[in-house]
């Protein structure tokens, strides 16, 4: 594989902004989505587990019932696909279960060879569950997928903007989440930039390296 020149990934996170205004009239073409779905799908997340569900969300209607639940952000009605990323709460031995599983179809070894990694996960999650630190464990791991997507989108020419101004409760009752393991946590608008969106231009605003980095 060619590596991603260091200029070209600058570029494209020089590049990407929280967009505030889309161009409702332009939508993210099928093979360009199907790229960021799957980039969801190779995010990484702590023992593997992937505690996470994506709703995608490009119906009209439904846009407009989220609306009021994002404070009545435009960013949901006018991006061409809304992203809702929910979390498994409470997680336990059925979703450990399902992941050796599909380790061992993946890797082609019996689930049984798994033993000593299934013991190791149940362990560290129950540990955080005696802590009280499991859900918020959990929700960490959809912020790194959420960063996955940002990234991707932008190496890919799509605006993003990620929504923590949104009410939860009402988005898993809107999209069906309500009374199943999964809750909502954030949600990020997709499309192309309006072309009179001032945000575009204005500089990005971040610490020097030097004060961030530190190099031991």
């Amino acid at each position: 594989m060619a590596p991603v020149s260091a200029s070209a990934l600058l570029t494209a996170l020089n590049w990407r902004y929280a967009v505030k205004k889309f161009d409702p009239a332009r939508v993210i073409p099928a093979e360009t989505w199907r790229a960021l779905e799957e980039a969801l799908v190779l995010t990484p997340s702590s023992i593997g587990l992937q505690p996470w569900r994506f709703v995608v969300v490009t119906d009209p209607a439904v846009k407009a019932r989220l609306q009021p639940a994002a404070y009545g952000q435009a960013q949901v009605r006018d991006c061409s696909h809304f992203l809702v990323l929910a979390v498994h709460r409470d997680i336990g031995a059925a979703h450990v279960d399902r992941h050796v599983a599909r380790m061992a179809e993946v890797r082609g070894i019996a689930a049984d060879t798994l033993a000593k990694f299934r013991q190791m996960a149940l362990r560290n999650l129950d540990a955080a569950r005696a802590e009280g630190r499991l859900d918020t464990w959990q929700t960490y791991q959809v912020y790194i997928a959420l960063g996955t997507f940002v990234t991707a989108a932008a190496m890919l020419g799509v605006d993003t903007c990620a929504m923590e101004g949104i009410k939860p409760d009402e988005f898993d009752e809107i999209l069906g989440l309500k009374g199943t393991p999964y809750s909502t946590v954030i949600a990020c608008a997709a499309g192309y930039r309006a072309a009179d969106d001032k945000y575009a231009t204005i500089p990005k605003v971040r610490f020097k390296a030097e004060d961030l980095i530190v190099r031991v």
